[in-house]
């Protein structure tokens, strides 16, 4: 028994998906779902550090928007988004922030 397979060249006019555009796409999806997610959690930790201008919990606070913004920028430079200034302005981060991550 012989099976038929539609030719590469009216795949590509019909726009069908092959299996590797469908994983394709779907890896893709998934990073940005998790970019935003990782957003979402540096705007929070950056809410918390300004919700704590002094005094005590302001240590932990500093510490939790470092390591949030921190794990952001890897996630973007891992996915080749390398532009760090864009998001330091973008989402406002602080200097001492930055400083503790040790971003220029």
């Amino acid at each position: 028994m012989s099976s038929l397979r539609m030719p590469q060249s009216l795949i590509r006019r019909l726009g069908v998906e092959t299996g590797d555009a469908v994983l394709r796409y779907e890896l893709l999806e998934e990073q940005a779902h998790a970019l935003g997610r990782s957003g979402r959690k540096v705007e929070a930790a950056l809410a918390a550090l300004r919700d704590h201008p002094g005094g005590e919990g302001r240590a932990e606070a500093l510490k939790a928007a470092a390591d949030a913004v921190w794990g952001f920028l890897v996630q973007r430079e891992v996915m080749g988004l390398r532009d760090r200034q864009a998001i330091v302005e973008q989402y406002a981060i602080p200097r001492e922030v930055l400083n503790r991550i040790g971003a220029r």
